[in-house]
């Protein structure tokens, strides 16, 4: 990392709209993978006889439902290189998943920045309010939030000392 790896503090205008670059191609076994990693024990997500068995009507069509956790995890990680690279999460609010994501759909992702403002404790720092929205190849909304991090200013480093 050289000392003009971006995006900092002093890059965030508020009302700006980022189209992430990345894709992601989700597949069965990043899916089953990710949901029995984490102890979810609902059978849709790991199970194709019951999906097959309970969900055979649209939009499932007895296909494995993607773990929706693992859904925000990869729309998170594509905004990370332009968003809060330099930066630490602070708070996940209005998570919604409007449509459900299956194996072989390639998640994208876009985000608007709401607010900027200075961080009242931590001179270094400076705190940005995003909405994410994660979509699929088709362009149908997959999953919504917003997340509020804290974003290193440019030249500074963690003091580790509030304020």
């Amino acid at each position: 990392m050289t000392e003009n790896d971006g995006p900092f503090f002093e890059d965030f205008h508020e009302s700006a709209v980022i189209t992430h670059s990345m894709g992601r191609t989700v597949n069965d076994t990043d899916n089953i993978w990710f949901t029995l990693v984490t102890c979810n024990t609902n059978q849709i997500h790991f199970n194709k006889d019951y999906a097959e068995k309970a969900f055979p009507g649209a939009p499932f069509h007895g296909r494995l439902l993607v773990n929706a956790f693992l859904t925000l995890a990869i729309v998170v990680g594509l905004t990370v290189e332009d968003t809060s690279k330099n930066g630490i999460m602070l708070g996940l609010n209005d998570l919604r998943v409007p449509n459900p994501t299956f194996a072989g759909d390639t998640l994208y992702a876009e985000s608007k920045i709401l607010s900027v403002r200075e961080s009242a404790s931590r001179p270094e720092m400076g705190i940005v309010e995003i909405a994410t929205r994660g979509y699929k190849q088709d362009g149908t909304t997959v999953i919504e939030f917003r997340r509020t991090i804290m974003v290193r200013k440019r030249k500074a480093k963690w003091s580790g000392t509030k304020k």
